[in-house]
């Protein structure tokens, strides 16, 4: 199978599981935005970071809001990886180096979690889950959030609020993306729920073995191809328009 028919597949796979999940789905996040009620610990979170709710932001507000909160995120992971080797739970790793620390935060905090190591043989408990588990978690909320002060701006014609950057953020990670780690949402059958996690479990896998096993086999195709051009002269004592054109790497 080529790479093109592999992710054209994997598309495909994904349409299935949104078609599969965003009504159930969309219903509840609907209800979670729009709820003029707060939840017991979100009322806790709220008068720790002193955030008002129930206070409507202009887009500039909203906008400051990410921005601040995203920096802020920014700089704790970032600070968070440098003193790992001080830190307890660290598995006797040292501190990660400067631009690979800067790199992995930028990275995962606007969720793209890009990651250039093994975790595992890095990082320790303290950064894997305070740090890298958390921003799994809202960073995606601030994506939701940014996502519904869209939608609520196309919808209100008439006003320039775009509802609570705050208010969105929490409820993201209290009602939507914590429950759903856990348990199926609201409105969903379990069976339908369970059979949606496991057919996308199952598609993940399928597709990332496939994709490892097109990389290896490619790999081995060129390596086998770059064994067969192989030399019997140095390159150097060729005539120009003899030499190769290719990118195997001819021994000196």
């Amino acid at each position: 199978m080529s790479p093109a028919l592999a992710g054209v597949l994997q598309l495909l796979a994904l349409i299935a599981a949104l078609a599969l999940a965003y009504r159930p789905l969309g219903d509840h996040m609907a209800k979670v935005y729009s709820s003029d009620k707060h939840l017991r610990v979100e009322k806790w979170i709220y008068k720790a970071i002193g955030a008002d709710p129930d206070t409507e932001m202009r887009w500039t507000a909203y906008l400051r809001g990410v921005l601040a909160f995203s920096a802020v995120s920014v700089l704790f992971l970032y600070l968070l990886q440098r003193l790992q080797g001080s830190l307890p739970g660290s598995l006797g790793f040292s501190s990660i180096d400067p631009d690979q620390a800067f790199n992995t935060a930028a990275s995962f905090v606007s969720n793209t979690n890009w990651q250039s190591y093994y975790g595992e043989q890095d990082m320790g408990h303290v950064v894997q889950t305070g740090g890298l588990a958390a921003q799994n978690f809202v960073s995606a909320a601030v994506g939701i959030a940014v996502a519904v002060a869209l939608v609520r701006g196309f919808a209100r014609s008439r006003t320039g609020e775009l509802g609570n950057f705050w208010a969105d953020l929490v409820r993201g990670v209290v009602r939507i993306l914590l429950p759903i780690s856990v348990r199926r949402p609201p409105g969903a059958s379990a069976a339908a729920f369970a059979w949606a996690i496991t057919a996308w479990m199952w598609l993940t896998t399928v597709f990332a073995n496939l994709a490892e096993a097109v990389a290896e086999g490619r790999g081995k195709a060129q390596a086998d191809t770059c064994a067969g051009r192989r030399p019997t002269r140095s390159p150097a004592a060729w005539p120009r328009a003899a030499r190769p054109r290719n990118r195997c790497r001819a021994p000196t």
